[in-house]
């Protein structure tokens, strides 16, 4: 997936929204940068389909060998699809965070994305002012 054509949340999660079987389905993965600051990723534990994840909300964990983040939904919905592929190989994530890389399929409550999710110049934005 191109980045430009992403929405972002401050906690460094994308999110590409299509639409199919009459409601909206969100792919999430975690930002290049985020995977670049973790470096060295030791283990990935996603939602189970069938689990209902929150906005904001954690869904998941990331951790690498100098520290274990949370992984946070950027939509309300349930959880349609994992992609086991990237919690088998971590290195799809380093690799191709964009594509092959990403982690879940959310099937939305509601067909809109929420407030306050950055667009890619706002996340560049953000990114830039963090001291990693």
């Amino acid at each position: 997936m191109n980045p430009e054509e992403l929405k972002f949340t401050p906690t460094h999660e994308w999110v590409h929204v299509n639409e199919a079987d009459g409601g909206w389905v969100a792919t999430v993965g975690l930002t290049q940068h985020a995977v670049a600051a973790l470096t060295d990723l030791v283990f990935l534990e996603l939602p189970k389909v069938g689990q209902q994840v929150q906005a904001a909300k954690p869904m998941g964990v990331v951790e690498s060998i100098k520290a274990v983040s949370d992984i946070y939904s950027p939509v309300d919905g349930e959880v349609v699809e994992v992609n086991q592929a990237v919690v088998d190989q971590l290195n799809l994530l380093s690799q191709d965070p964009y594509g092959e890389g990403w982690l879940v399929k959310i099937k939305l409550s509601e067909n809109k994305l929420p407030d306050g999710l950055l667009d890619y110049e706002g996340y560049q934005k953000q990114c830039a002012a963090e001291s990693y």
